[in-house]
């Protein structure tokens, strides 16, 4: 791990319980988030564990468990597990790297990452891609969401907490070359623009990929 890394992960531990408080229902205000993970759900339903990462306090894979789905959450915080086996105690919550998760070659029907590489450049995503694609099995289904741009954003305060956190906007082009650099086949991209009333009103970007099954 990088500086960096730890720097942001130091970042989320500091903020974890503030964080849970003001995101963990967040989606009852994002209509257009739920549609794309209620689609995620039906595409993986039924074909075996699903993994949310970048977890946070655990409210998309409970979305996502609300819909059927066996789903496990992945965070690089260790304090950020604590508060979503809290939050969600019915469910189970692993503290891992993005670039290692601890789950065999293609295991997993499905690959929730709700705004997870936003600390990644595109370079640096690589592994986390190529650990996306042989964790998944043969038609599994990763959805990556991120914010759309190209430029880091330095954040030295963030929910009444003194952080130092690199946050990075990310083009779509760059990002969807990597995830099919990465042996996986993206077959549908959406953009939105952010609702300032309910969420930081940068431009958003989803895209689904799928691993080959030959």
């Amino acid at each position: 791990m990088t500086k960096a890394d730890d720097a942001n992960l130091l970042g989320y531990d500091a903020v974890a319980e503030a964080y849970a408080e003001r995101f963990l229902r967040e989606l009852d205000g994002k209509p257009f988030d739920q549609a794309l993970l209620r689609a995620f759900a039906d595409l993986v339903r039924g074909r075996g564990k699903v993994v949310d990462i970048g977890c946070g306090p655990g409210h998309v894979g409970a979305f996502l468990r609300e819909r059927g789905l066996d789903v496990e959450g992945v965070d690089g915080s260790g304090e950020m597990v604590r508060v979503a086996r809290r939050c969600f105690p019915a469910m189970t919550f692993v503290e891992a790297d993005f670039r290692a998760l601890p789950y065999a070659d293609s295991s997993l029907a499905g690959l929730s990452a709700a705004y997870a590489i936003v600390h990644f450049t595109v370079p640096e995503l690589a592994p986390v891609f190529a650990e996306a694609q042989r964790v998944l099995a043969p038609g599994g289904v990763a959805l990556f969401s991120f914010h759309v741009g190209d430029e880091p954003v330095a954040v030295d305060e963030l929910l009444g907490k003194r952080v130092s956190m690199t946050f990075r906007f990310l083009p779509v082009a760059g990002v969807r070359a990597g995830l099919e650099e990465a042996g996986l086949e993206v077959f549908a991209a959406l953009e939105r623009k952010g609702d300032a009333a309910v969420e930081h009103a940068s431009l958003r970007a989803y895209l689904f990929a799928r691993k080959p099954t030959a």
